[in-house]
C-alpha cells in the first residue's frame, strides 16, 4: 500500500500562507530546495486542488534557458516527470502530466493508495483538510519556518478529535527552518 504524505513550508503559528495569500517567507534556499529535491524522487504522484496546481504550473516552463540553478532545474525535472493528479470542479482541462479528476477526492484517493508504485503527496490545505478528515494521510511534514504571520490559511485543519502523531525525523537547515515529520501514531 502507498503512503500518503502531505508536507509543506509552515509558519512558527501553523499557517501555510499568511491572510492576504502570500507565502514567499516560505521560498528555500539552496540547501532546503535541494533536500526538497531529493523528497520529490520518492513520490510517485503529486496530488493537487486547482489552486496549487496553477502555482504549480510555473515549472512547467523552467528550463536551462530560463535558469541556471542547478536545484531549481532538477525540481522542474523531477516535477515535470512524475504524474499528477488535479481535483477540481471548475478546470476544463489540466496540462503536462496532470489527470484531471472532478469524482469523489476520498474514493480516488483511497484508490490511488492500493495501487503498487511509489508514494503519494497531498498539497494544498484543502484537499489535504479532505483527506485529513478522512484518515488518509499518514504522514506529515511541517518545514517551519521563523516567522509568525498572525492568521491566514492553517496547516491543519479544525478536527472534531486529536490526531495522534508520532516524531519520526528532524532537521535543521542553515535557513533556521526546522523540518519535522510525523506518521499517524
Amino acid at each position: 500500500m502507498r503512503k500518503l504524505t502531505y508536507a509543506m513550508g509552515v509558519s512558527l503559528d501553523g499557517y501555510i500562507a499568511d491572510r492576504a495569500g502570500n507565502f514567499d517567507w516560505a521560498a528555500p534556499d539552496e540547501e532546503l530546495h535541494a533536500f526538497h529535491n531529493q523528497q520529490a524522487l520518492q513520490i510517485g504522484v503529486n496530488l493537487y486542488g486547482r489552486r496549487l496546481y496553477e502555482t504549480m504550473r510555473f515549472w512547467a516552463g523552467v528550463n536551462e534557458q530560463t535558469s541556471d540553478s542547478r536545484v531549481m532545474l532538477e525540481w522542474a525535472e523531477t516535477w515535470k516527470a512524475t504524474p499528477q493528479v488535479v481535483f477540481s470542479t471548475t478546470l476544463d482541462a489540466v496540462e503536462g502530466n496532470a489527470r484531471l479528476v472532478s469524482a469523489n477526492v476520498v474514493e480516488e484517493v483511497a484508490a490511488l493508495k492500493q495501487e503498487d508504485g511509489k508514494d503519494l503527496a497531498v498539497g494544498g490545505a484543502g484537499i489535504a483538510a479532505t483527506l485529513i478528515e478522512a484518515g488518509l494521510v499518514d504522514e506529515y511534514g511541517l518545514f517551519v519556518n521563523p516567522v509568525v504571520v498572525g492568521g491566514g490559511t492553517p496547516f491543519f485543519p479544525r478536527l472534531d478529535q486529536p490526531l495522534g502523531l508520532e516524531l519520526v525525523e528532524t532537521r535543521t537547515f542553515g535557513s533556521a527552518v526546522v523540518y519535522v515529520r510525523y506518521r499517524r501514531a
